[in-house]
């Protein structure tokens, strides 16, 4: 049964008082086994509707009366379907349903104005083509369910940017997966696709016995990462960082996956991977040693937000100087490259995924948790999936020059034609990272 949060008790206890009117946002976590009706009341402000962490099974049927209802998260419930009148709310873009039951997805159930939708996490084995009849979609996670096959009518989903399949049941990719124009973050991995991939080099393994654990640095969904001290070993004296998985499905694939490409990865100026891997946690978590970032290594960004979707969010109004998007952009290409080489996809290139230094512009790739292992023998394959990364790294430039205050008018030219290049709507027009890093340098 999922915890029930006193601020959500107090905030139904208000709701049902009638004291919420004018309402935009609402969440609500308190144990609840049926939907408010006095959420209706709200039906003409209420733009955000939050049900996560309760116990509801079914929504109702009028649920369209939410007129005003851009954003509906129902994620650790226990639905075993997705409810069809989800899809009767007229203005709703953003649906989550991660970590319930659900194996039936009705085409009723999806809105017209579909731009994002969650559904990792659950035990769906099929799609209905309506999926891919919805021209405004953007963002469609779907990691963690029993999918073998996805509805071709997706195809045809020229507004696709970001697909989460890992951790599913497919053996063989749709053929058009790779020419939709705007795709540029795809996770594949934890799926048995017939693929030769490479091995990850082993690495030495650090006893958890022999680490001081230090402040909580960072994490994301698939784990947290801390500062520690290794007492013995090769690394006796050295502060380094550990990052622990967490174990479970995330909306990027399996923490397995990620270690594995960690691994493969190896080292480079530009990426954050691991010197070590954990050995004898208590728990039997997995893990990673890393090194410690000097100080001043900032996030270049943050993530994406509900209504930017699929970009990153800056602060508003700043701004870069060209000699660090100069280096900047060297650094993340020359990174990207040797993943393209060791046949890695990572998946999930973004400005929040890359920690720098603002001031000279080097900066550091990581977060692999959406990266995928490429085969070996087949390398039309190959080159279309990373064309995909490719057009990520077009996304990461037209967000710095649009920022870049102080360029060379001629250079700004050529980086523009080169973020042009980058992201062609045709995967084949699109240069290899190698020519990107060779050009940039």
């Amino acid at each position: 049964m999922p915890d029930i949060d006193p601020m959500s008790q107090e905030t139904l206890e208000r709701l049902r008082a009638g004291k919420l009117a004018g309402a935009r946002r609402l969440d609500l976590s308190a144990g609840l086994t049926r939907f408010p009706a006095e959420i209706f009341d709200l039906a003409d402000t209420l733009e955000v509707l939050n049900l996560s962490g309760n116990r509801l099974q079914d929504l109702p049927a009028d649920l369209g009366r939410l007129h005003r209802l851009r954003i509906l998260f129902c994620s650790d419930n226990d639905f075993d379907h997705l409810p069809e009148s989800v899809g009767d709310c007229p203005a709703l873009e953003m649906v989550g349903f991660k970590a319930n039951r659900i194996a039936v997805v009705p085409a009723q159930a999806l809105p017209a104005r579909l731009r994002w939708l969650i559904l990792t996490d659950n035990a769906i084995g099929d799609l209905p083509p309506a999926l891919g009849e919805r021209p405004a979609l953007q963002k469609l996670m779907l990691a963690g369910n029993r999918l073998k096959a996805l509805p071709d009518s997706l195809g045809q989903a020229r507004r696709l940017e970001l697909l989460r399949l890992s951790a599913n049941e497919f053996s063989c990719l749709p053929p058009w997966l790779t020419r939709l124009p705007r795709l540029s973050w795809l996770a594949l991995s934890g799926n048995p696709l017939p693929w030769h991939r490479p091995s990850p080099a082993p690495l030495p393994v650090v006893a958890w016995s022999a680490l001081t654990m230090g402040d909580r640095l960072g994490g994301g969904a698939s784990g947290d990462i801390y500062r520690v001290r290794c007492a013995d070993g090769p690394m006796a004296g050295d502060e380094l960082a550990l990052k622990l998985f967490k174990g479970a499905v995330t909306s990027d694939g399996l923490p397995q996956d990620e270690l594995t490409a960690c691994l493969c990865a190896g080292e480079h100026p530009a990426l954050t991977t691991p010197v070590a891997v954990l050995g004898g946690h208590p728990q039997g978590v997995q893990g990673l040693l890393m090194p410690l970032l000097p100080q001043g290594y900032v996030n270049l960004a943050g993530p994406p937000s509900m209504d930017s979707c699929t970009r990153d969010v800056y602060p508003e109004g700043w701004v870069i100087g060209s000699g660090p998007v100069r280096q900047l952009l060297s650094d993340m290409a020359s990174a990207l490259a040797q993943l393209h080489d060791r046949g890695i996809m990572h998946g999930d290139f973004y400005g929040h995924n890359i920690l720098w230094q603002p001031d000279t512009g080097q900066a550091r790739l990581g977060d692999f948790g959406a990266a995928s292992l490429l085969p070996q023998d087949e390398p039309a394959l190959v080159r279309s999936l990373l064309a995909l990364d490719v057009r990520a790294f077009g996304c990461l430039m037209e967000e710095m020059i649009e920022r870049c205050r102080d360029a060379d008018p001629s250079w700004l030219a050529q980086m523009a034609s080169l973020r042009d290049a980058c992201l062609a709507d045709n995967p084949d027009h699109r240069p290899e990272m190698a020519d990107v890093a060779a050009w940039l340098r």
